[in-house]
């Protein structure tokens, strides 16, 4: 199962705790909404269709976890940001962002 999600960019491919542990800025890319009704302790919002008009809210120089619902916003917006020079990764739902938090 980890491999499809994989393949269709909805999980992580990377250690989530490793990368928080690295200092990582989490970007969540919902909408103000969605982030409103709950989103990973110490995370951005930045809805999908803004990341790149906000490039410099986002730091560069250490990891950047993506997250959304399902991992399908939060993948667009990872390869948004590596074609920026960002070392970013897919986290997936935000969900399971929060839960490396806590570990």
């Amino acid at each position: 199962m980890n491999m499809l999600r994989s393949l269709f960019g909805l999980g992580p491919t990377v250690d989530i705790a490793e990368l928080l542990e690295q200092g990582a800025t989490i970007v969540d890319v919902r909408s103000k909404g969605e982030y409103a009704g709950g989103h990973a302790n110490g995370s951005i919002n930045i809805p999908l269709d803004t990341v790149l008009k906000s490039l410099n809210k986002i730091p560069k120089g250490k990891p950047v976890i993506t997250c959304c619902a399902s991992g399908m916003r939060s993948g667009a917006a990872a390869d948004q940001l590596k074609s920026h020079g960002y070392e970013a990764y897919n986290g997936g739902p935000w969900t399971q962002v929060q839960a490396a938090l806590v570990k």
